[in-house]
């Protein structure tokens, strides 16, 4: 299958069945219903959008990074929903516990094989023995991720039926891998809710053009004329973004919105993004939590105690640096794949993301991209990666439906639907270093109008695919060192 997001002046390869009608309605303000609370957040769906129709005055000219045009998506989440067989709504908990089984069993049986055979009795060289342990680790850190994504179905209840087979099964799995699953779920919900949306979405909202001038300590004026960021710089921040952002964002909501006080939802003493008494995973007094969600929270902590508890044992029982390589860099390395795969989902030079005034549910679901990750992506992580766009339009279907439901929706979504499957597993691996590349903070297209200038899409200081802005300079402002800036081409 071609990618969907090719570079700038190249024709579109856009994965279309049909294309929809340019004169339709556009975009159902709220999500269906039957898509579920993902969370036990109060938050209302008629909240999701304040938009049933694309302003008079229009959006203007909406360019992407590429240098491709943009439309706002023009079908209904019911367009969507209509279009997938009923079958693939079917959710069954014997069928969703015969995978978590085979996931446990291959973790169980991976451990066994290399605990038993790659000793110096079966191996006695040293270096042979250390590469086929790093293997271990690599395999193993599948084998979690694909177990952590089970438990993300329980989350969304798309498991089985049974809401309480769900979160008994994602508690336990979640904990186990250090997951704080109900306090996750409830952040997860709110990202579900509010997807693409600089002002509520809860991962890897992009920094504006003033938020990234800020953090490099330039005007956001200068930064068409910055030289390009050094590839070792890119590196070391993709590598950092790896390693310690799964953390991260639990303990400090690092890569969310930082907007809580003024969202409807969420209560506490901090509203800001921090450690301690501010925005984190761990707290039943967190801005992201209400009241009612406090005893999930400590459900949540507890099962972390249970397993450090566990952990803590097994490492004086056998070694820190036995549970090293058993348990800790495996653990590692399912970090690493939760986030370069929910960067990869949310981050591309073809998505857009929206202002508060002009987003709505459909818009921000469709602001999501496929990519391909081969066997260890259909098989081993249970097609996560293959089929997210259809999962943030309809969170419920299982994933063993997913596939079948994302060929349905295809023809209702047209030119909207975005994938990039080119190079497979390797592209996908490749992905992680292009997006760093081309996608720095987010902007307006030059050519927007109304509407249209809540509509942002990703500019680089790199030279690379569409020019950032020329921004001209105004006077300082009386009292503030720092100057504004008027967000717009040079008159």
């Amino acid at each position: 299958m071609p990618s969907t997001a090719v570079p700038q002046r190249t024709l579109l390869k856009r994965t279309v069945t049909s294309t929809t009608n340019d004169s339709a309605p556009s975009t159902a303000a709220g999500s269906p219903s039957e898509t579920p609370r993902q969370s036990p957040s109060t938050t209302s769906l008629s909240s999701m959008s304040s938009l049933d129709e694309v302003s008079e005055e229009g959006v203007g000219k909406l360019i992407d990074t590429y240098g491709n045009e943009f439309q706002l998506p023009d079908y209904t989440v019911n367009d969507i929903r209509n279009a997938i067989p009923k079958h693939c709504f079917e959710r069954s908990g014997l069928r969703g516990l015969s995978y978590v089984a085979r996931d446990i069993a291959s973790l169980a049986t991976t451990f066994a094989l290399f605990n038993k055979f790659v000793t110096p009795e079966y191996i006695p060289s040293t270096p042979v023995r250390a590469v086929l342990w790093a293997v271990y680790t690599v395999v193993q850190g599948f084998f979690g991720t694909g177990l952590w994504v089970l438990a993300h179905e329980c989350g969304h209840q798309s498991f089985s039926p049974s809401k309480i087979l769900n979160d008994t099964t994602g508690w336990i799995c979640h904990s186990s891998l250090l997951v704080p699953y109900f306090s996750w779920k409830i952040s997860h919900g709110k990202h579900h809710k509010a997807t693409g949306n600089m002002e509520r979405d809860m991962v890897f909202v992009p920094k504006t053009r003033n938020e990234y001038a800020s953090r490099i300590g330039k005007m956001a004026h200068e930064l068409h004329e910055l030289t390009e960021e050094t590839p070792i710089m890119t590196l070391l921040h993709t590598i950092g973004q790896q390693l310690v952002g799964w953390p991260m964002y639990l303990f400090s909501n690092a890569t969310g919105h930082n907007n809580h006080a003024r969202q409807p939802e969420g209560r506490g003493i901090g509203k800001s993004n921090g450690y301690g008494k501010g925005v984190n995973h761990f707290n039943p007094s967190s801005p992201l939590y209400e009241a009612k969600d406090a005893k999930l929270i400590l459900l949540s902590d507890v099962g972390l105690a249970i397993t450090v508890s566990i952990l803590t044992m097994l490492c004086k029982t056998y070694g820190f640096t036995n549970m090293l390589v058993w348990y800790f860099l495996p653990y590692l390395w399912v970090n690493n794949w939760l986030v370069a795969i929910t960067y990869l989902q949310h981050t591309d030079p073809t998505l857009p993301h929206y202002t508060a005034g002009s987003w709505n549910y459909v818009r921000g679901a469709a602001a999501t991209i496929d990519r391909e990750f081969g066997f260890i992506g259909r098989s081993l992580l249970h097609g996560i990666i293959e089929t997210h766009v259809l999962h943030h339009y309809v969170s419920t279907i299982p994933f063993y439906h997913a596939d079948e439901a994302t060929e349905a929706i295809k023809p209702i979504m047209g030119r909207h639907y975005r994938s990039d499957v080119e190079g497979g597993s390797l592209g996908f691996i490749k992905s992680i270093w292009k997006s760093a590349r081309w996608c720095q903070w987010v902007e307006p297209s030059e050519g927007a109008v109304g509407e249209g200038k809540g509509v942002y899409f990703y500019r680089n200081r790199n030279g690379l695919g569409t020019a950032p802005l020329k921004l001209k300079e105004v006077n300082p402002v009386v009292g503030n060192a720092k100057m504004g800036m008027v967000v717009g081409p040079d008159a």
